[in-house]
């Protein structure tokens, strides 16, 4: 499994946080902060997934 993967994995998780505690204290910057975290988050582990598949390719 291709480190972006977990790494993405923890920022969409981080994000997501940031994101529901802008809500929830009505901090707009908290919360766009926090989507945009988890949005990179997405885009660093699809990063990964397509490394491992690249790599899966080459083994056989």
């Amino acid at each position: 499994m291709d480190k972006n993967r977990v790494e993405g994995a923890a920022k969409q998780v981080t994000g997501s946080i940031k994101e529901a505690f802008g809500k929830v204290t009505r901090n707009r910057t908290t919360q766009a902060e926090g989507a945009a975290e988890r949005v990179a988050g997405k885009v660093q582990s699809k990063v990964g997934k397509a490394a491992d598949a690249v790599r899966d390719i080459f083994r056989k």
